[in-house]
C-alpha cells in the first residue's frame, strides 16, 4: 500500500517586511500570474506529494481562494487550517496576544487535518525540485518509520545559494555528523560583501562576523511523521509555561527540533542539496524572483504556463 504524503505551507505570517497592507505570498512573479507557492506546489506534486494544506489567517482566506486555492484544488487535494493567537490552552486565553506564536504553533494548528507524513515549508520560498524529492522519498521509506525515536529530515542548503541580492536574510546554520543534524543556530542579518559573507549571532549584536559561505543552512523545510504534531502540542504547553507573558516570544520549529535532538528524543537526516533558493523576503526581491522564474523556464525546469 502506498503511503500518502502532505505538503504543509505556512502562510499565516504578516509579511511586515514586504510593505504595509501587502501580502507578499500572493504577489505574482510568473508569466501567467503564478505566485511563489505555485512553484513549490508544482515541485511537490512532481515529487509525489498527494495533498497540500495551507496554514493561513482567516482574514485572508478569500484572497487565498481567489489567487491560488480554487485554482490549485483542480490539480491536487487542498485544505486549509487557521493559525489563531487564541488557539492556546485555557490557562493562557486571556494573554491578549496579537502577534502569531511562531512556526511551531502554526504546524500545531494542523492537528486533526494532517494525519499522514508531511513536509512543511514557508510560503515565500522556492526550494527546488531536489529538496522536495528528498523529503518525499524519506517520508515514504522505512527510515521514516517510528521506532521509539522520532525520525525527521531536512534539506541542507549551501548558505551562498540562499542569499538575497537585495536584503539580509535569517538562516539556521547547521552542524552535522554522519549525515545527521547535530545543532542548528539561528543566524541573523546575513549578507554578502563581495566574496565574503557576514552575519549576526543575535538580533542585538552590533558587530557582524564573517560566516562560512559553504555552511549548510536550514530553510525551514522539514519532513516529519504525523505524530510530530502531537509532540508540538506538548512542547507548546511547556513553552507557554515559561514565555506566555513575553510579547516577543516565538515558538519556532527549529528550536523545538534542536531541543529534541539534544535530548535524544529525535534524529534529523540532513540531505545536502545544491538547489538555489529564491524567494520574497522583501519587496526588493520581486525582480530577482521574476528573473529566477524566467531562467528556470528557459532551462526547462518549469513550463511557461505552470498548470497547463
Amino acid at each position: 500500500m502506498s503511503i500518502k504524503t502532505t505538503l504543509v505551507i505556512m502562510a499565516a505570517g504578516l509579511g511586515t517586511r514586504y510593505g504595509e497592507g501587502r501580502i507578499k505570498q500572493l504577489d505574482p512573479i510568473g508569466p501567467n500570474n503564478e505566485i511563489i507557492m505555485d512553484y513549490s506546489i508544482f515541485d511537490a506534486k512532481t515529487a509525489g506529494f498527494d495533498k497540500v494544506v495551507f496554514i493561513i489567517r482567516k482574514d485572508i482566506k478569500q484572497a487565498f481562494d481567489d489567487m491560488i486555492g480554487s485554482r490549485i484544488s483542480k490539480h491536487i487535494e487542498t485544505d486549509y487550517v487557521y493559525q489563531q493567537t487564541d488557539d492556546v490552552p485555557d490557562a493562557y486565553k486571556n494573554i491578549g496576544r496579537t502577534k502569531p506564536w511562531g512556526t511551531g504553533h502554526a504546524v500545531f494548528a494542523c492537528r486533526g487535518v494532517v494525519k499522514e507524513p508531511f513536509a512543511v515549508i514557508n510560503a515565500d520560498d522556492v526550494y527546488g525540485r531536489k529538496a522536495f524529492q528528498a523529503m518525499h522519498d524519506f517520508l515514504v521509506s522505512d527510515a521514516a518509520a517510528e521506532d521509539g525515536k522520532m525520525h525527521l529530515a531536512m534539506p541542507g542548503f549551501i548558505l551562498e545559494n540562499t542569499l538575497s541580492a537585495e536584503s539580509t536574510v535569517t538562516r539556521g546554520i547547521c552542524d552535522a555528523a554522519d549525515g545527521f543534524l547535530t545543532n542548528i543556530t539561528e543566524t541573523y542579518g546575513i549578507r554578502r560583501e563581495g566574496e565574503r559573507v557576514f552575519s549576526f549571532t543575535s538580533k542585538t549584536d552590533e558587530t557582524p562576523k564573517e560566516t562560512d559561505a559553504k555552511a549548510h543552512v536550514s530553510m525551514n523545510m522539514w519532513a516529519c511523521p504525523a505524530s510530530f504534531i502531537d509532540t508540538l502540542g506538548d512542547e507548546f504547553g511547556q513553552f507557554l509555561s515559561k514565555n506566555a507573558e513575553l510579547p516577543g516570544s516565538e515558538f519556532l520549529l527549529p528550536s523545538v527540533i534542536n531541543d529534541m535532538i539534544h535530548r535524544g528524543e529525535a534524529d534529523c537526516r540532513l540531505f545536502e542539496t545544491s538547489d538555489k533558493w529564491f524567494g520574497m523576503t522583501s519587496v526588493k526581491d520581486k525582480a530577482a524572483a521574476q528573473a529566477a522564474v524566467r531562467a528556470n523556464i528557459a532551462s526547462g525546469i518549469y513550463p511557461e504556463k505552470l498548470w497547463g
